[in-house]
């Protein structure tokens, strides 16, 4: 069996890749794709602590955030193909007809 440290690890590592990801790029696909990484992960922490407690409710919570994820990638991807057809970049930094 494997030990929950090892599932903690895990998930700390890939919270650590998505941040990374999400503060050093400046594409909105790939930041999109890394803040994907940072919910998975805390699904996995979720996962462990719950078997480990011999609870449901971990697992629970994780069909809600799986489902609130999908829900914003949805409306993430749309806002960001809607602005593609105005405009042809989704750099972050190119992106100010936003600003007031």
């Amino acid at each position: 069996m494997v030990p929950l440290n090892w599932y903690i690890i895990l998930s700390a590592v890939m919270f650590s890749i998505g941040m990374f990801g999400f503060l050093s790029r400046r594409n909105l696909v790939i930041m999109f794709i890394c803040l994907e990484l940072m919910l998975n992960a805390v699904n996995v922490s979720l996962v462990a602590f719950s078997h480990y407690l011999q609870s449901i409710n971990g697992q629970i919570l994780v069909f809600f955030v799986i489902t609130v994820a999908a829900a914003e990638a949805a409306i993430g991807l749309a806002i960001i193909i809607a602005y593609y057809k105005n405009n042809p970049t989704i750099k972050v930094d190119e992106i100010n007809i936003l600003k007031g």
